[in-house]
């Protein structure tokens, strides 16, 4: 959230009572473990949908160690399958908020250069304009809220606001999961969350030695190859694991 002066403290209060309100409204009864923190960023996903005028949200976990971990949670599955598109392409604004800390603004994908890849496959999926807020604690990072929206244009100031608000209720879901006391130190389904990402690194590793080319040149192998034939980079990774899949001749 912007820096907020004394005289700004009943807004940021608003602002917090408006979120939870829409999270309340947006999260029908019996919809999961309302402790869960996959759970809650979902409601978060879901109810910045329900308040301003855009098509999907997605919250991905990330660290400077190892870049993008997972999509875990998401507004609508087709948001998730957009987010995941950074992941399998290696670049977007989600990856250039995590790496400035900086919200990441790109209202028109038509206009956009920074990413051709990852704007190619998001034009084709429908997306128009995306909005990244990096959810962090002062310098340390914990992932980004991506906003997605179906026709060009900047955000509204307000609805900006309102976005950061969203962001800010993802960060404390992600710090109260990761709170002293809990075993490794994230919640068990943030964990969870992750296995698909272990898979990755896994066949990651196995290219490397099968096929005697450097880490990085083994992921971007099995990202174009993901790409190419429109498959998840999770499947892609089994595939390689459980030996039916051979990208020895893929270049």
């Amino acid at each position: 959230m912007p820096h907020q002066g004394p005289g700004d403290a009943h807004g940021t209060h608003d602002l917090r009572a408006r979120v939870l309100a829409s999270m309340a409204a947006a999260s029908p009864q019996g919809d999961g473990d309302p402790d869960d923190p996959v759970t809650v960023l979902n409601r978060v996903c879901r109810a910045l949908l329900a308040d301003l005028p855009v098509c999907g949200a997605a919250v991905n976990l990330m660290s400077d160690a190892m870049g993008s971990q997972a999509v875990i949670a998401s507004s609508d599955p087709w948001s998730a399958r957009v987010d995941e598109l950074q992941f399998v392409l290696g670049e977007g604004p989600c990856h250039d908020s995590f790496k400035t800390r900086r919200p990441v603004l790109a209202s028109d994908l038509d206009r956009e250069t920074r990413w051709p890849a990852y704007t190619t496959s998001a034009l084709e999926a429908g997306v128009r304009a995306v909005f990244a807020f990096p959810l962090q604690v002062g310098a340390v990072g914990l992932g980004v809220l991506d906003v997605y929206a179906d026709v060009p244009g900047p955000m509204p100031d307000r609805d900006l606001l309102t976005a950061l608000g969203f962001a800010e209720m993802a960060t404390e879901t992600l710090l109260d999961s990761a709170a002293p006391g809990r075993a490794g130190g994230l919640d068990p389904g943030l964990t969870s969350a992750l296995g698909t990402r272990a898979r990755i690194y896994q066949a990651q590793g196995a290219l490397m030695v099968d096929l005697g080319v450097p880490l990085v040149d083994a992921l971007v192998r099995m990202r174009a190859y993901a790409f190419a034939h429109h498959r998840d980079l999770d499947e892609v990774a089994g595939a390689v694991l459980d030996g039916t899949l051979d990208l020895s001749d893929d270049v």
